[in-house]
């Protein structure tokens, strides 16, 4: 498989921000058709992103974690996630293949059959589960959970929910480079409005500093899918630039690019009563996604962010368009 776009940009980081190819790239870009007459929507589809059984967003976060954690020498991924985390899954699926255990402090949410079936599945991973039920909790028993999955004197990897970290912020500066690619070889016209959904941060982070890095104009629209976390435009924009700053002490020469609040947008009106519960907007655009466009998505993130895309187009908030849906789903 190709060398990262973000190496041949930034030759020098090759040997500080090593990567390891784990999918295809690029992912497809289509024109969905059916789906409002208030703007053109395009979707970039992430969800074949990866290898075997399972894909998405999540994988392309793993490209440059895996490599780091074993550039410190760790020997286990330590992370959080909700019972059914997709997250958590795709790191101990992906870790395993790689050499490192993971360990998840799962918290809380609605259970349903596809959490159970999720639970199943860590639980064939070989994750190491603790059960910490809140983000009190979790937040509580931090340091023995560290000191649990400390190897003589290596320390665990520690990873934030859903990767979002500075360095697997960088999966999503890597698809923002391709996305402006696929613009620039005619695939696709620029996006006025990249719509995504937003559970942790860092898709839309990445998103957004890559797409300025290439030169490219979309705004990045975030649907907040997640209530225990902070994630508004300030945030957003603060991970961003945490991701900027990694770069350049990696050994990258750019141009500051010092990404403001008011340069993403993060929307909360499609969350419903919380995370893991599902509304009837996302129902609905689920429904219609896949009756009209072959489009399989989920509601606990990829239906709330197409509903979103929706009401904002049919209200002008998405403008004359065209507008682009960010497929992140990945089990399969």
């Amino acid at each position: 498989m190709s060398r990262p776009l973000l190496h041949g940009r930034f030759p020098e980081v090759a040997d500080t921000l090593p990567h390891l190819r784990l999918g295809w790239a690029p992912t497809p870009v289509r024109r969905l058709s059916g789906l409002t007459d208030a703007v053109p929507v395009w979707c970039k589809d992430d969800s074949v992103y990866g290898e075997g059984g399972w894909g998405g967003n999540k994988i392309r976060k793993l490209e440059w974690i895996l490599p780091d954690a074993h550039r410190r020498q760790a020997r286990t991924l330590l992370t959080a996630g909700g019972l059914g985390t997709n997250w958590g899954l795709a790191a101990a699926l992906y870790g395993r293949e790689h050499g490192l255990t993971t360990a998840i402090a799962l918290v809380d949410q609605p259970v349903d059959d596809h959490v159970r079936g999720q639970l199943a599945r860590l639980r064939r991973s070989g994750a190491v589960l603790h059960f910490t039920r809140t983000k009190r909790r979790t937040i509580a028993t931090a340091p023995w959970l560290f000191l649990r999955h400390t190897t003589g004197h290596r320390p665990p990897y520690v990873l934030p929910a859903g990767g979002s970290s500075a360095v697997g912020t960088l999966g999503y500066v890597e698809a923002a480079l391709e996305l402006a690619d696929q613009i620039a070889a005619g695939e696709l016209p620029e996006p006025s409005h990249v719509v995504t959904a937003v559970g942790t941060g860092g898709t839309a982070a990445g998103l957004a500093l890559g797409l300025r890095l290439a030169g490219v104009r979309s705004r990045v629209v975030g649907a907040v899918v997640n209530d225990s976390l902070r994630l508004d435009g300030p945030a957003v924009a603060a991970l961003a630039r945490r991701t900027e700053r990694l770069l350049r002490e990696r050994g990258a020469d750019f141009p500051p690019v010092g990404l403001a609040a008011d340069e993403v947008t993060m929307v909360r009106d499609w969350l419903g009563p919380g995370y893991g519960h599902t509304t009837p907007e996302a129902e609905r655009a689920r429904s219609l996604a896949a009756a009209t466009a072959s489009l399989h998505l989920e509601t606990v993130y990829t239906a709330k962010a197409l509903a979103a895309l929706l009401a904002m187009a049919d209200d002008g908030r998405l403008g004359p368009g065209p507008v682009l849906f960010l497929h992140t789903h990945g089990p399969r």
